[in-house]
């Protein structure tokens, strides 16, 4: 799954992640006739990947935040304009004394983590232009001048960056879907142009029968209209389609029993109208095109729906939804296939791009060869240089040789062969002056200087 699903709550789910408990209407429900009987934990469900660099640091400031009991009663309190401002950060200052310790531990790990990862991007871009602006926005998210203390100011600033980033991620993700969708259709392009032309014209025809077979799907309900709703409520939840009651469905997919539908919980919603157009066994079908079908249903009914956008919806806002004319008779869902994600002027442009990186791409290559090319040439000619001084080293140790001086080792030192061994008999034959000589040159030190040795009658 190219696609990751971004933060399930915005701005409550950021700082609460799951501390914003309200009461759930009551509402009776038929177990016998939903397939899953199986009750909900009521534990804690793991938030998922929110695609930002600080994902881990953010998850572990809401659950530090999360066990102090004074902060978890004004959050409970607070709207989100007072979240968003920065207003709630200065109850920071009233937690206690072990959740600060924790976050200032926190903190210190984060910025060190920082510091590593910056110090790697300066290594890798010693030869390149390096822009210290773009690494310092790295510490967005906190206050890096103070890197021990957690302060008001770190939660403020980690909650804006946090919130600005997610604003700006459902954008990215269509930019970057249409980057992939360019990139597809270039190279598509561009494998045609090395084909023959009886070869192309199969692989046109081919695309063609595989594009056709993608668009003959069944009908795609319109995403959170009630016959798209009624289908869930009969394929998934089991239950009769004549029952269908607004509070029960909110209450059945309402899966953490926070008062909430959060983002999560939505797109699930979604999957059977999915499944009618996406099969990963089929090969025309495309599982980064259904992720973006997925985002953009989601999109339309948070759209719909979502009326103070804080990206959750409510169950008053669900009911109020299911009155409107759009949900009882809505207009028919174009689904991808029906749509134009780029024009050829834009093709051409990306393809442009496209064409100046891989001329970057090939400069550097050259450059990176020639360095090769060089550095192997210092390698071979300090190779020769060490093959020339070894010739010379033993050209010197043969003429010492020749000349009866001993042969010295690479520092210059003096290479003594192991004493000779001799027959006693043959010693004691030998003259006094002789044996007298011997013992010299077998025990005296090398650094003990020659003496004259005299013999007295």
């Amino acid at each position: 799954m190219m696609w990751k699903t971004i933060l399930l709550q915005y701005c409550f789910f950021l700082v609460t992640c799951l501390l914003t408990v309200f009461e759930a209407v009551p509402i009776d429900i038929d177990k016998t006739k939903v397939k899953n009987t199986e009750p909900v934990e009521s534990t804690k469900i793991e938030p998922p990947d929110t695609g930002l660099y600080y994902d881990e640091y953010l998850k572990q400031v809401i659950d530090v935040l999360e066990t102090d009991q004074h902060f978890r009663e004004k959050l409970q309190k607070a709207d989100i304009e007072e979240i968003k401002s920065g207003r709630l950060s200065k109850e920071l200052d009233l937690v206690s004394h072990h959740v600060r310790t924790k976050l200032d531990e926190l903190k210190r790990q984060e910025v060190s983590r920082l510091r590593m990862l910056i110090k790697a991007k300066l290594d890798s871009l010693q030869d390149v232009g390096i822009d210290h602006q773009a690494l310092l926005k790295q510490f967005d998210h906190l206050n890096h001048m103070n890197p021990d203390k957690f302060e008001s100011t770190d939660l403020d600033m980690l909650i804006k960056a946090a919130t600005s980033d997610l604003e700006h991620y459902d954008k990215t993700r269509h930019e970057e879907f249409k980057k992939y969708e360019m990139l597809k259709e270039h190279e598509r392009r561009e494998y045609l142009k090395t084909l023959s032309e009886e070869k192309r014209k199969e692989e046109e025809s081919k695309f063609e029968e595989m594009k056709k077979k993608h668009e003959n799907h069944p009908k795609v309900n319109h995403p959170g209209s009630k016959d798209q709703l009624k289908e869930v409520w009969e394929e998934t939840d089991g239950l009769d389609p004549n029952d269908f009651d607004p509070k029960t469905f909110f209450k059945l997919h309402d899966v953490n029993s926070d008062g909430f539908l959060d983002e999560q919980e939505l797109e699930a919603l979604f999957t059977k109208e999915l499944e009618k157009v996406y099969d990963p066994k089929n090969e025309e079908d495309d599982m980064i095109e259904m992720e973006e079908e997925r985002l953009r249903m989601r999109e339309h009914v948070m759209n719909e729906i979502d009326v103070n956008k804080d990206r959750l919806v409510t169950l008053e806002e669900f009911l109020k939804a299911t009155e409107k004319k759009e949900f009882l008779e809505p207009d028919s869902w174009e689904t991808l296939d029906q749509q134009q994600f780029f024009t050829e002027e834009e093709l051409k442009e990306y393809e442009n791009h496209i064409s100046l990186q891989e001329d970057e791409l090939k400069k550097k290559a050259v450059e990176l060869q020639k360095q090769k090319e060089e550095l192997q040439r210092q390698h071979d000619q300090l190779q020769a240089q060490k093959l020339e001084y070894h010739q010379v080293v033993q050209q010197m140790e043969q003429k010492k040789l020749q000349q009866g001086i001993p042969p010295s080792g690479p520092a210059g030192e003096l290479k003594f062969q192991p004493p000779v061994q001799y027959n006693r008999e043959e010693i004691e034959k030998e003259p006094e002056l002789d044996k007298l000589h011997r013992f010299h040159a077998r025990f005296l030190s090398p650094e003990e200087p020659a003496r004259e040795v005299r013999l007295h009658p």
